[in-house]
């Protein structure tokens, strides 16, 4: 199922569960509606997923809607939602762009620690290493050992400087030791993937999906390896960096939700257990896996608390070095 069919398939027998939990019926919180503040324009696939997680809790926890509030790469929307007051009414959506990679770059005016409350992480989608055919390359040691002696014409292409399809290429060059490997950087994953199937660049990172897989079964394109500690449950065949002696090439775009600092833990615990219900939905984890997302096992608090700090540990280095190369 494409990512923008998402919203076609409803909530079906997920409210009886959600109405048994009496956790969840309690008097009180909320009393109006909760506003979902999703940091990207309305359309995109940040967008669909918020929207999936807005339909599946409106019974647990009330009305709610959407404001997008795109621009800033996500930084806009994350400074208004730090901003509001911490009393469960307003919420962000947010992914790695705006509590971690802009915050490492300097580029953000809030600490993605100290300003969120973290409730959950929904899910997660890892990047690739894919080469066009015509590389005669079939694992990352090939592709290491192609790239060493071809180091004059090796790059690759991501959707862009700064996104996670860019640092899963810096990654794997800082992993592998071949910084001679040039980045080209588009304006965003479409084109690159234009140009990585036309041969154009004979490398690519690009965020695994459907639409890539497709590729790649095809024979337009090789995907090498999976950014991720585990095999994508929808596309087992791939292999994993860490299973060809990368254990660290992990790179992945998460989306998850937090509230302002400070926002009251009963609150927290609320939102949480309405989330951990829904993502429960097998009709929701098999669409997710199904377009290259992978729902976590755990959606809890404290889980999300220590992937974004993991995630923030990761990829200092990686942003350091690239704020002093470019």
């Amino acid at each position: 199922m494409k990512r923008r069919e998402f919203l076609q398939f409803g909530t079906g027998g997920l409210a009886a569960a959600l109405l048994s939990r009496g956790a969840l019926a309690q008097p009180g919180y909320p009393e109006r509606a909760i506003k979902l503040i999703v940091p990207r324009p309305a359309g995109g696939v940040v967008d669909l997923i918020a929207r999936e997680w807005s339909a599946k809790v409106t019974r647990p926890l009330g009305a709610n809607y959407i404001e997008n509030m795109g621009g800033g790469g996500g930084t806009i929307g994350a400074v208004a939602a730090a901003r509001a007051p911490a009393d469960g009414y307003t919420l962000l959506f947010g992914t790695n762009s705006e509590l971690v990679i802009s915050p490492l770059l300097g580029q953000a005016s809030y600490d993605p620690v100290a300003s969120f409350e973290p409730i959950a992480i929904l899910c997660d989608s890892p990047a690739s290493i894919v080469v066009h055919p015509t590389v005669p390359v079939s694992n990352l040691k090939d592709l290491v050992a192609y790239s060493k002696q071809n180091k004059d014409r090796m790059n690759y292409g991501s959707a862009g400087a700064g996104t996670i399809s860019n640092l899963a290429g810096e990654l794997f060059k800082r992993l592998a030791d071949v910084p001679e490997i040039v980045h080209i950087p588009y304006k965003g994953g479409g084109p690159a993937i234009t140009d990585a199937l036309s041969g154009q660049v004979p490398m690519s990172t690009p965020m695994m999906s459907e639409q890539l897989f497709e590729f790649h079964k095809q024979g337009r394109l090789k995907i090498l390896a999976v950014a991720s500690e585990r095999r994508l449950s929808s596309m087992p065949d791939i292999p994993t960096g860490a299973e060809q002696g990368y254990p660290d090439l992990v790179a992945r775009l998460f989306f998850g939700l937090f509230a302002p600092a400070k926002t009251p833990k009963l609150i927290i615990a609320r939102i949480e257990e309405a989330t951990r219900i829904a993502m429960q939905d097998p009709a929701l984890k098999q669409n997710f896996q199904a377009s290259g997302y992978e729902t976590l096992a755990t959606t809890d608090a404290a889980s999300a608390a220590d992937y974004v700090a993991k995630e923030i540990v990761r990829w200092r280095p990686i942003l350091a070095q690239l704020r002093t190369t470019q």
